[in-house]
C-alpha cells in the first residue's frame, strides 16, 4: 500500500508503526506477569497466563499488518499441514536477519503454540521486552563457561537443573521453543572467519539444542526444521532494512516435522562419543538445509551465488 513511498520514508513508518505494537502488547503482558505474581489461585493465574499468550499473538498478527501495509509480500510457505496448536515443539532454524522472529511468530501463529525462546539472562534489563519475555516464562540463562567448571567442578549440571526447573512451567500449557543452533545471524563476514563448510549457513553448534532436549526432550511431540530465505533481500544492507524498506517481496519458508531425538544428559556430558554421534546429526540437517537454501536462490535468482 506504500510502495510508492522511497524506501527511508517507509522505513520510518514501520519502524515506529513496529516500536508502538511492541510497547503496546509488551505492556499489556508485563502487567498481566506482575498480576500474576499476587494471584494465589492456580485456575486464575493460568487464566492469566492464556491471556497473555493471546497478547503475543496479537503482536504477532499487528506485525502481519505492518507488512501488508509497507509491502506486497508473497509468502512462499511450505511444511504447515499436520500441524498442532495443542503440541509441544522444538524448532530448529537458521538465522538470517532480526526480522526473523516477527516472520516466524506471524507465520506459525495459528499453526502450534506461540514459540518461546532461552534467552541470556542480560536481556531481562531490555525495556518492555525483557519484562514481557519475562511474565511469559521464558527461561532466562546463566550459563557456566568451561573456565568456571574447571575452577568449581560442583557448578557441574546445575545449568540443566536450573532449565529443568524454568521448564515445568511448560508442563501445563502446550509450548514451542526455538532455538537458533548456528548461534548468531549469518554475515559473509562470520562465514569467512568460521570457514564454514556451508554455502549459505554458519556452523551449527549442538550445545544448546541437546541441552535443551536433555532438560525437556520427553515432552516434545514433534522437532520442526525451519529453513528461512529472503531471496530478494540485499545482504550488504540486511534483510531487516530491506523488509522494513518495503524492499523484500518474496519471503520463502521451508518446514520439516521430524522425529524428536533422544538425549540423555548424563550421557551427552560425559561421553565424547555421544557428543560427536549428535554433533555429526546435526551437521547432516545443516548440509540439506544448505542444499536447500541452494535451491532456493537459484531458483528465484536464476543463478548459482549467494544472495544478491
Amino acid at each position: 500500500m506504500l510502495g510508492f513511498l522511497p524506501g527511508p520514508v517507509i522505513f520510518f513508518i514501520s519502524s515506529s508503526l513496529l516500536i508502538i505494537n511492541t510497547t503496546l502488547w509488551a505492556g499489556l503482558i508485563s502487567i498481566g506477569g506482575v498480576i500474576k505474581l499476587f494471584v494465589p489461585v492456580v485456575a486464575a493465574r493460568n487464566a492469566l497466563t492464556r491471556l497473555m499468550n493471546r497478547f503475543m499473538w496479537a503482536w504477532a498478527s499487528c506485525n502481519g499488518g505492518i507488512l501488508f501495509l509497507i509491502a506486497k509480500i508473497e509468502w512462499d510457505i511450505e511444511g504447515l499441514e499436520g500441524l498442532d496448536e495443542r503440541g509441544w515443539y522444538l524448532l530448529i532454524s537458521n538465522h538470517v536477519s532480526g526480522f526473523d522472529i516477527a516472520a516466524q511468530t506471524y507465520i506459525l501463529r495459528n499453526h502450534i503454540p506461540m514459540l518461546k525462546f532461552f534467552l541470556k539472562k542480560e536481556l531481562i534489563f531490555v525495556p518492555f521486552l525483557g519484562l514481557g519475555c519475562w511474565a511469559l516464562d521464558m527461561p532466562f540463562m546463566n550459563r557456566t563457561s568451561p573456565a568456571k567448571l574447571k575452577k568449581n567442578p560442583k557448578l557441574k549440571g546445575k545449568d540443566l537443573q536450573t532449565t529443568r526447573k524454568a521448564c515445568e512451567k511448560f508442563k501445563h500449557f502446550p509450548t514451542s521453543i526455538i532455538n537458533y543452533v548456528e548461534g548468531s545471524r549469518f554475515t559473509a563476514d562470520k562465514h569467512k572467519r568460521q570457514q564454514s563448510p556451508y554455502k549459505h549457513l554458519l556452523r551449527p553448534k549442538a550445545g544448546g539444542i541437546a541441552f535443551t532436549l536433555s532438560a525437556m526432550g520427553e515432552q516434545f511431540t514433534g522437532l520442526l526444521n525451519m529453513t528461512l530465505a529472503y531471496p530478494d533481500a540485499d545482504t550488504e544492507k540486511g534483510a531487516l532494512y530491506e523488509v522494513m524498506s518495503g524492499r523484500v517481496k518474496k519471503i520463502v519458508v521451508r518446514i520439516e516435522q521430524m522425529p524428536v531425538p533422544k538425549v540423555d544428559a548424563e550421557d551427552y556430558f560425559s561421553n565424547p562419543e555421544t557428543r560427536v554421534e549428535f554433533q555429526r546429526w546435526l551437521n547432516q540437517v545443516w548440509f540439506e538445509k544448505d542444499q536447500q537454501l541452494d535451491g532456493i536462490y537459484k531458483k528465484y535468482l536464476n543463478d548459482t551465488s549467494t544472495p544478491k
